[in-house]
């Protein structure tokens, strides 16, 4: 989502809360119209409003829509194809603003939501990249649960949408992306599981009706998107060259499982071009694809002003009216931003584009407000009616946030001794560092207000007593203050340094350079951990991961924790960690590389396979062989785990026809995998996981492939994942179905999937398990 324009609609947003406002039984100021309609289809007010078929809840969402398209003028029409969508009040229909937000949260990102001292804030969870460290599926739909019950109060009186541009599911390609804080991770089952869950907890209506949304949520930004400001190199202008392969692969699963697993209501087509075109105007990637192979019950939306830039800044159109009508006819529903209102005329106007295709946009549009009960009428007497400000940062929402933290967090180094501390032997807790008391910092970007904050100083000092020195002015630390932070890390008991990054060094339009902590971190963490008498801990605030290989070497340094941005009770979990209150359960969902990776890997080289002719490396754990700093997956705990098989086969034969080509030569290297095939082709994986620690806790079963070397296969790739609890001293059953079609195919050079023939390797932590794939 583009923060270009994000003043662009307010007077309708502040309208279209005070019309809300009125129908709650507020008193309109003298300055609103009589005649402005305070909700849709408010039959009680103005009772002639009940002969429209589109008002009337009983009948079918396609009759309902088809009514009311058919009563408005081309210039109406036109109105309702931008986020700032028009009023009609001869039809009793209010302005409505399209753009809000809720990535982690309700977030005031965006007209269509604010806060105020009805709603002075909303719970806001940790940053999506460290909720998805959790792997814990439960939890990405219990958060959005909570954030669409939230909005849904907000909504009732007046101070939110029901629209809601969120989640970014966009692959975390390049270490260096400002916005891969806002992404669940490198891998693309990870990132579909969490884009599904997170939807299914934002838009499942509570009476079990599978046409109606509590909210309607989007997916975004469609697609190879994760670019925004590399050395020069910026969203507007760049042209992603992708693969097929890598589009099918990697780049386009995680939306895939968006529109097909979780139903979402919108998709985002993004700025950059792929392949030379525009994504919102390409339409294969949206009729085709979206709309036409994943059956879409929503609508497309473009990111802010991306209509503008594919003309202004791109120049893939000779007139305005040409790329209006380009972005129409390639399946865009609603554009971000004016330029479709502004434009549209003329494209009719010149024969570039006939109302019928308006009118296929509005209605996917106009079909989603129903779906939401826009239309039907007070939403005093609807399904959410009586949720309100009473129901925002209650505290078992609170509580959430503070337990989604401490599932995410991941331990990555722990010497024998360290973490846990015993609060009732830290008589003196150094706490260092410039991220070490920040508040607005933990909650990251398209953030809203929150409840309130807990520091990571704060959390500390409620178990032990503490002492506080910044070590620097910023995150930035152009120069380390060294004196006071050694002179209390040498009398402490145990020093706990919190440093990392914030939004002036990685977020949305701001890319790094380079991989290593900003300015003088890394010699303040030296220093401190040079002179400290006890336990040093590192805690690397972050989106992106850091080359800080410096400090996994030093024996000085016992324990190091990456707590992404924790969100509003980030510094009461980070302490709950350090003190043994939670054994820490968090994986890493993305590879950190060592600064020699981006020193000779472009940003822009979009492959995700490794080339040994030029030297290219490839990316993600799932292709890249390389050095690493840590690697995807990794994650300590309190605990130890292990894994016992108990059940797995040792030949999965794929049934073929006798005359199949595959069945007459043994040169095969795969199979399509294709429905007559598949069937319920499948086998059960079962085994234990046994507790062999002294302390109870959660633990995260990967269920990971090595498939044959065929079609330039991932030399690993993610099945599946589950969390289980497990008892210290216990153990518990986990058992993972494997379809055969799904999990053991890959992607071929042309974007077809295949059944990889051959021996696959099974990988569940440290147990591996090979077996055969035949015909």
């Amino acid at each position: 989502m583009a923060s270009r324009n994000r003043g662009l609609c307010f007077s309708s947003s502040v309208l279209l809360c005070l019309a809300l406002c009125l129908g709650s039984g507020w008193l309109a100021p003298s300055w609103v119209s009589a005649q402005t309609p305070v909700f849709a289809c408010d039959v009680e007010s103005t009772p002639s409003l009940a002969g429209f078929p589109f008002c009337n809840a009983s009948l079918g969402v396609p009759d309902r829509v088809a009514d009311l398209v058919q009563r408005l003028t081309l210039q109406e029409k036109i109105g309702f194809l931008v986020n700032a969508a028009g009023a009609v009040s001869r039809l009793g229909i209010p302005k409505y603003e399209w753009w809000s937000e809720a990535l982690h949260g309700v977030s005031y990102v965006g007209p269509g939501t604010r806060f105020s001292s009805l709603v002075p804030g909303a719970t806001s969870f940790p940053q999506v990249i460290l909720t998805a460290a959790s792997f814990n599926a439960t939890l990405f739909e219990a958060i959005g649960k909570v954030v669409s019950t939230e909005a849904r109060a907000m909504h009732n009186v007046g101070l939110a949408g029901l629209t809601f541009w969120s989640p970014n599911i966009n692959i975390f390609r390049d270490p260096r992306w400002g916005r891969g804080q806002e992404t669940p991770g490198e891998d693309p089952l990870l990132s579909s599981k969490y884009g599904a869950g997170y939807i299914r907890g934002l838009q499942q209506s509570d009476d079990s009706d599978p046409d109606r949304l509590k909210v309607a949520a989007c997916c975004k930004h469609y697609t190879a998107y994760d670019l925004d400001n590399w050395k020069g190199v910026d969203r507007y202008h760049f042209n992603a060259i992708v693969t097929q392969q890598d589009l099918d692969d990697t780049f386009q699963p995680p939306f895939k499982s968006c529109v097909i697993d979780g139903n979402v209501a919108s998709v985002m087509c993004s700025y950059n071009q792929v392949n030379g075109k525009p994504t919102c105007a390409d339409p294969d990637l949206l009729a085709g694809v979206i709309r036409g192979q994943w059956k879409l019950n929503g609508y497309i939306v473009s990111d802010c002003d991306s209509v503008d830039v594919l003309y202004n800044s791109q120049h893939y159109t000779k007139t305005p009216e040409e790329a209006a009508a380009a972005s129409i006819l390639a399946g865009l529903d609603l554009n971000c931003g004016s330029f479709l209102g502004q434009h549209t005329q003329a494209a009719v106007t010149a024969g570039l584009l006939d109302e019928a295709a308006i009118n296929k946009a509005i209605s996917n549009n106009f079909a989603t407000l129903m779906r939401l009960g826009f239309f039907d009428g007070d939403p005093r007497k609807q399904l959410y009616g009586k949720l309100g400000p009473a129901d925002v940062c209650t505290p078992e929402n609170q509580e959430l946030a503070r337990d989604a933290a401490r599932q995410g967090i991941v331990l990555l180094k722990n010497a024998e001794g360290s973490l846990p501390l015993a609060s009732s032997s830290i008589k003196s807790l150094a706490v260092i560092g410039p991220n070490a008391n920040v508040t607005k910092t933990m909650i990251g970007n398209y953030e809203g207000t929150p409840c309130k904050y807990v520091t990571p100083f704060q959390g500390l000092t409620a178990y032990a007593p503490t002492t506080y020195a910044p070590g620097c002015a910023n995150v930035a630390c152009s120069a380390a203050q060294l004196d006071d932070a050694k002179k209390i890390a040498a009398s402490a008991d145990a020093t706990v340094l919190v440093m990392g990054a914030d939004q002036s060094i990685e977020a949305e339009s701001r890319d790094r350079v380079d991989l290593l902590l900003p300015g003088q971190q890394s010699l303040l963490i030296s220093e401190v951990a040079n002179v400290s008498k006890g336990p040093v801990i590192l805690v690397i605030m972050s989106g992106g991961g850091m080359d800080i290989q410096f400090a996994k070497d030093n024996n000085k340094i016992t324990s190091i924790l990456w707590v992404g941005y924790p969100g509003e009770a980030g510094g009461v979990a980070i302490a709950d960690i350090i003190f043994g209150v939670y054994n820490p359960s968090g994986r890493l969902p993305m590879t950190w590389y060592p600064q020699s990776y981006v020193d000779k890997v472009p940003m822009t080289n979009m492959n995700m396979r490794p080339d040994p002719a030029t030297g290219y490396p490839g990316r993600t754990y799932r292709f890249y062989t390389g050095d690493t700093v840590f690697s995807f997956g990794d994650g300590l705990s309190y605990s130890k785990f292990t894994h016992h098989l108990d059940e797995a086969p040792e030949l999965v034969s794929v049934p073929l026809e006798l005359n199949h080509a595959c069945k007459l030569s043994d040169k095969c290297k795969s199979v399509d995998a294709v429905e007559q095939i598949c069937g319920n082709l499948g086998f059960d994986i079962n085994l234990r996981v046994k507790n062999s620690g002294m302390m109870s806790g959660s633990h995260t079963v990967f269920f990971l492939s090595s498939p044959p070397s065929v079609h330039g296969s991932p030399r690993k790739h993610l099945l599946g994942f589950d969390k289980v609890f497990v008892d210290a001293r216990g153990e518990t059953p986990v058992s993972f179905r494997v379809d055969v079609c799904k999990h053991l195919s890959v992607v071929d050079e042309v974007g077809a999937r295949k059944i990889a023939l051959g021996q696959h390797v099974l990988h569940i932590g440290d147990l591996q398990h090979s077996f055969s794939v035949g015909v």
